[in-house]
């Protein structure tokens, strides 16, 4: 399975990883590297809690990223 995520450099350097697909799965690193690898992990236990409790596993099927430049 692959998952969307967002990577954004906060202001004190670091990184952070947003899974938009699975609500609450968030990470972090010092550096960029650090943060993807988190969020691997962190999205490896968000589905391993997913089936522990019997729920659905969500997907990322049907979203789409798009970027759009502002006219600015």
């Amino acid at each position: 399975m692959s998952y969307t995520v967002f990577l954004q450099q906060e202001a004190d350097g670091g990184f952070v990883a947003v899974v938009p697909a699975l609500p609450g799965c968030v990470s972090q690193g010092d550096t960029r590297g650090e943060a993807l690898t988190n969020v691997r992990e962190a999205i490896a236990v968000y589905i391993e809690d997913c089936v522990a409790s019997g729920e659905e596993i969500p997907t990322d099927a049907g979203r789409e990223v798009i970027e759009v430049e502002s006219p600015i």
